[in-house]
């Protein structure tokens, strides 16, 4: 066995003795190992070295989340419920320290939390998977409306729509690659929406408009399900941060509600999926009742349209950058994301009075 990852294991206060260690899921972001412990009765753990690439500031980010999972435990605690290591991710102190959540070990932040045995994550999107995971993230925001702590920004102006247009309007200005003349077309579109697509900031510095704890990351495959095909809990909390509900609600959607691929060249199949919106919302709305303004559920149409026309303003942004930021599997690639998104933004657009339509009557 490794005795560098035995080493780093040491550092943190678990029972059992560890029996093995091997990498664990696909992860994009962090390194992530399986640590299986020796007896029956102490549980398995995760153990995670923190990509300070995506997330520099490690304090800040271990301590989002030593706030969140704690108020949410304590919230599971006040509600009687059963079972809590399953439906809270639990991180483990180190020994040095019973309040912190990572060790530095060789210049690199480690954590570690206990593994969720019997249960699994799910890829497909479809109406039943897109219910639960709006009535899953809803609710994961509902227990978290009343937290005391005060969370950083754990990736700055992440869902800033002002930031990322002047983002786009700073490369178009410089062109440093030389493509702005053959996509001028669609800059000039994309910023004729300029204005209408960033409401939020404007609402939000007039006060009508609060930051709430959101997740910032809501795919299906956030969420752990128990053999039952039940929501334990919602993972991946490194993006967890103040924001608008609108991260929550809009993200999903864009990925989840498009007909096609987000790189998909062919802009006939795109489109916004109304079957997938319905059953999303209609989750969403059954636990997030709780605590949205009017003025934010008026606005849930909007944040479906918000998140495409993001999205294909930034891939517009690394497409005439020069391909920085995204991988690309060929030169035009971006161009294509961009496109796509800006197609399913227009579709969605479309769909708009529908959308509000549905949700007056839930």
């Amino acid at each position: 066995m490794d005795q560098q990852l035995l080493s780093i294991v040491d550092q943190f206060a678990i029972r059992g003795t560890v029996a093995e260690i091997k990498p664990l899921g696909e992860g994009l972001i962090n390194d992530t190992l399986l640590v299986k412990t020796a007896e029956a009765d102490a549980p398995n753990y995760v153990l995670q070295r923190v990509n300070t690439n995506v997330f520099p500031d490690v304090e800040m980010l271990m301590g989002n989340i030593r706030a969140v999972t704690r108020h949410i435990r304590r919230k599971l605690e006040a509600q009687g419920a059963d079972d809590i290591d399953r439906k809270v991710l639990t991180f483990m102190p180190t020994k040095a320290d019973p309040d912190r959540l990572y060790a530095i070990v060789d210049g690199s932040p480690w954590r570690m939390m206990i593994f969720i045995a019997d249960a699994v994550t799910k890829q497909a999107v479809n109406p039943e998977s897109s219910e639960a995971a709006g009535e899953a993230f809803g609710q994961f925001q509902a227990m978290l409306a009343d937290i005391p702590e005060q969370l950083g920004e754990t990736i700055k102006d992440f869902h800033n729509m002002e930031f990322r247009l002047e983002q786009l309007k700073e490369v178009i200005a410089a062109d440093p690659v030389g493509r702005v003349q053959t996509v001028q077309t669609m800059i000039d579109e994309l910023l004729s929406y300029a204005d209408e697509m960033t409401l939020a900031e404007r609402l939000g510095r007039e006060g009508k408009l609060p930051k709430r704890i959101c997740h910032c990351d809501t795919k299906v495959n956030n969420m752990m399900f128990d053999k039952q095909d039940r929501v334990l809990c919602v993972i991946d909390l490194d993006t967890v941060m103040p924001n608008f509900i609108f991260s929550d609600y809009g993200d999903f959607l864009r990925t989840a509600a498009n007909f096609t691929a987000e790189d998909d060249p062919d802009l006939s199949k795109v489109g916004f999926n109304m079957e997938i919106f319905k059953a999303f919302t209609r989750g969403y709305l059954r636990s997030a009742a709780s605590f949205l303004t009017p003025t934010e559920r008026q606005l849930l149409p909007y944040a479906a349209t918000l998140f495409p026309y993001m999205q294909s303003v930034r891939f517009l942004w690394d497409y005439l950058n020069g391909d920085k930021y995204w991988k690309c599997k060929y030169p035009e690639h971006n161009l294509d994301r961009a496109r796509n998104q800006q197609q399913l933004f227009l579709s969605a657009m479309a769909h708009k009075p529908e959308m509000a339509a549905f949700i007056d009557e839930q």
